[in-house]
C-alpha cells in the first residue's frame, strides 16, 4: 500500500510547480510568507484536487477574453508545452501562497518583468498589454473565482459567506502587487465584476483551440491519463452556465453525475496520497 501511495504522489507532484524544484518551502524557519497558516487562502489552496480542477476551469474562463488570450497566444509556447505552462502557473500560486516572503516576492517581481514584454496587437486591431490593469484583474478574478468554486464543490460546500469574503480579500493582494486595480474583494463584488465583463468575452477559433488543447493534453504517464481526463471534465463543469453555453459545451445530467461521482472517489485518494505538497512543507517551516 505504501508503494502505491508513493507512486501516486510522485505522479501528481510531476504535474505541479514542485517538479521545477526552485523553491525551498521549508526554509527559513518561522517565516509566514505573505499570508501565514491562519489565512483562508492557505486553507483553500492546500487542497490539491480542487485546485487542479479549479485551475483548469480558470484557464478555460480566462481565455474567453480575447485580449488576455492574445497575450498568451503571441508570447508563450503553451500550444507546444501545455504541461510546462500548468507547472509554472502552479508554482506561482503555490509560491505566493505558501513560500517564505523573499521567495513569494521574487515570484511576483519575475512575473511583472515578464509582463513588461507582453505587448502586441489583436487581429481585430486592438492593442494589448499584460500590464493593463483591467486585464490583470480579469485574469485574477477568473482564477480565484474558479479556485473557490472548486473548493466548495469538492472539499467544503459549507464555507460561510464571511469566509468566502475573507478569501477574496486576501488573494486580492497578489493581483494588486502585479498591477491590477479595483480588484473585487468579496463574493458579491466578484460575481458582479464577472457579470459586468461578460460583454467583453467571446468564444472564437482561438478559444476553441485552447479548449481542445486542454481536453486533449498528453498525460505524463499512463497512470495520470484517466486522472487528467476526469480533472479536465470537472474543470469544464465548474464553468458558469453561460460560459459553457458560449463554448457549446453540453453536459447531460448523467455526465455531470459521473464527473461528480468520479471526483468523489479521486479527490479523497489524492488527499490520502499527497503528503509532501507545498502546504505541508510550509507548515513544517512554521512548526
Amino acid at each position: 500500500m505504501e508503494r502505491i501511495r508513493q507512486r501516486i504522489e510522485q505522479q501528481v507532484m510531476g504535474l505541479t510547480g514542485l517538479s521545477l524544484n526552485t523553491i525551498d518551502y521549508e526554509n527559513p524557519k518561522g517565516d509566514p510568507g505573505l499570508f501565514g497558516p491562519q489565512a483562508m487562502c492557505w486553507q483553500v489552496h492546500s487542497d490539491f484536487p480542487s485546485m487542479l480542477c479549479g485551475g483548469i476551469g480558470a484557464l478555460m474562463l480566462q481565455m474567453m477574453h480575447p485580449l488576455a488570450l492574445a497575450g498568451v497566444w503571441d508570447h508563450s509556447n503553451f500550444r507546444d508545452d501545455m504541461l510546462g505552462r500548468l507547472r509554472r502557473t502552479s508554482q506561482f500560486i503555490a509560491g505566493t501562497t505558501f513560500a517564505a516572503g523573499a521567495d513569494a516576492n521574487a515570484l511576483i517581481e519575475r512575473v511583472k518583468g515578464m509582463h513588461n514584454r507582453v505587448v502586441g496587437q489583436h487581429p481585430d486591431g486592438r492593442t494589448y498589454s499584460a500590464n493593463d490593469p483591467e486585464l490583470l484583474t480579469w485574469v485574477h478574478v477568473a482564477e480565484v473565482h474558479s479556485f473557490l468554486a472548486s473548493y466548495m464543490r469538492y472539499r467544503n460546500p459549507a464555507l460561510s459567506l464571511a469566509e468566502q469574503d475573507r478569501y477574496f480579500a486576501e488573494v486580492a493582494l497578489i493581483a494588486e502587487r502585479l498591477g491590477a486595480t479595483d480588484v473585487p474583494k468579496s463574493r458579491r463584488a466578484v460575481d458582479y465584476w464577472i457579470d459586468q465583463m461578460r460583454p467583453e468575452l467571446v468564444f472564437d477559433e482561438r478559444t476553441a483551440e485552447v479548449l481542445q488543447l486542454l481536453l486533449n493534453a498528453p498525460a505524463p504517464s499512463r497512470l495520470a491519463q484517466p486522472v487528467g481526463y476526469l480533472m479536465t471534465r470537472a474543470g469544464m463543469d465548474l464553468l458558469p452556465d453561460w460560459a459553457r453555453q458560449m463554448a457549446g459545451i453540453e453536459l447531460s445530467g448523467a455526465q455531470r453525475w459521473l464527473i461528480n461521482r468520479g471526483m468523489g472517489v479521486l479527490a479523497p485518494t489524492l488527499r490520502w496520497a499527497i503528503r509532501n505538497g507545498a502546504s505541508a512543507r510550509a507548515r513544517r517551516r512554521m512548526a
